[in-house]
């Protein structure tokens, strides 16, 4: 047959189109629909040798009209081609075109997971199911640290006298004035003892001061927080001082009874910290990591369900799925200058931290308010908030982003 003729011969035979590419209704098949053109005797005979080859609850292939419908599960590709390049082999040249195509299709779903050396394209993203799943939890003693602690189930009401102020205050003594048990969610970035200049505040202590200060503050956090309320704490180990404050920070609270239920990853894209080289260079002798990430560790009391009425959750079902993932990509906080403070996290950040953790008319604390953020977006997400902090002139600049807030909303 010369080129003229084959080329002839094909153009009868197929020209693929990938007309649909869809989920089968009971889940078990993607199913892929290709049209064909002519050589309909030649491709049912190589669909059923094709079939023949593969366990039919994985991958088959049906002749309908003038479609191939491919029905993907799990798949060797590599095996499909060997069995695609026996069957060209066979047949007239140019007459199993069609299944070159299919390969192509089938090649071209970028989305797949791996399984037994083959592509799985059916839930492959999904979780293993693990059955009696609670049962099991209980078994192996989930957050067991916790069981020794035997909190107050019983929630008292938040003074109405402090409710949705900003005060000037040691928050380890102040927080003394509030019963236990009647703050919803508090959530807090406290000083980092990097050197930093917080004004009134002297940042730089020696590190055994500085964790006696602020454990002493996080236990009135805890005493204050509802059974079934959260803490989230905002931070940035000082790596260049090798101390992992993130990680001391949990392990205090999970020694205090609390229970550790998240670690949230706040991607900063600091792409300076990313392209700047520290400690030994090219060299394995004392190598000096960077991070373009904060954290955020998150604890509950007494137990993860913190009650509330759906009517009062305020979090989109975009949203839900999106923050779910523990890794946030939110920018920092830009106008830090406008407030004179050296260490603010983002609006946004205190935004999810508070859809996700907290409903409607609940009572949000931050003890460390610095310029106030928590307290700002805590009022515009309709919840109720407390914020201290030993300086007057933050306390002054927290205020007054509260008051334009309002002025801008009403």
């Amino acid at each position: 047959m010369n080129m003229a003729s084959r080329e002839a011969y094909k153009s009868q035979l197929y020209i693929g189109v990938c007309r649909d590419t869809h989920m089968e209704p009971n889940g078990k098949f993607r199913i892929i629909n290709v049209q064909i053109k002519g050589g309909h005797e030649i491709l049912e005979n190589c669909v059923k040798e094709i079939n023949g080859e593969f366990p039919e609850e994985q991958f088959h292939l049906e002749k309908s009209g003038s479609e191939i419908v491919v029905y993907l599960n799990m798949l060797d590709i590599e095996k499909l081609r060997s069995v695609v390049s026996g069957l060209e082999k066979k047949y007239s040249p140019g007459s199993v075109d069609s299944l070159s195509t299919v390969i192509r299709e089938i090649e071209s779903i970028g989305s797949y997971g791996i399984k037994s050396g083959k592509r799985s394209f059916v839930q492959y993203n999904q979780e293993r199911k693990v059955r009696g799943r609670k049962q099991k939890a209980i078994d192996r003693g989930a957050y067991f640290y916790s069981k020794g602690y035997q909190f107050s189930k019983q929630n008292n009401e938040f003074p109405a006298n402090m409710l949705d102020t900003i005060a000037v205050a040691d928050s380890q003594v102040a927080l003394k004035e509030l019963p236990e048990n009647c703050v919803d969610l508090v959530f807090t970035s406290p000083p980092y003892n990097f050197g930093l200049d917080y004004g009134e505040h002297r940042d730089g202590v020696d590190w055994s001061q500085y964790f006696d200060k602020l454990f002493a503050v996080f236990r009135e956090c805890i005493r204050v927080t509802k059974y079934g309320g959260r803490i989230a704490v905002n931070v940035q180990p000082l790596y260049s001082d090798f101390i992992p404050i993130h990680h001391m920070i949990s392990d205090f609270f999970m020694k205090n009874g609390m229970i550790w239920r998240n670690e949230i990853l706040w991607e900063k894209n600091n792409y300076n910290a990313k392209y700047t080289a520290w400690g030994s260079w090219k060299s394995p002798s004392n190598p000096y990591l960077k991070y373009t990430w904060e954290f955020v560790e998150v604890f509950s009391k007494g137990e993860l369900k913190h009650p509330g009425d759906g009517k009062f959750a305020d979090i989109t079902d975009k949203e839900f799925k999106e923050w779910v993932n523990a890794r946030w990509s939110i920018a920092p906080e830009r106008n830090m200058k406008d407030f004179g403070h050296p260490a603010m996290f983002p609006e946004k950040l205190a935004e999810r931290v508070i859809k996700l953790f907290s409903f409607q008319n609940d009572i949000i604390l931050d003890p460390f308010n610095g310029a106030g953020t928590t307290t700002k977006v805590a009022s515009g997400l309709k919840r109720h908030f407390v914020g201290f902090d030993v300086s007057e002139k933050y306390v002054a600049i927290a205020r007054e982003r509260l008051s334009d807030a309002h002025d801008e909303s009403s």
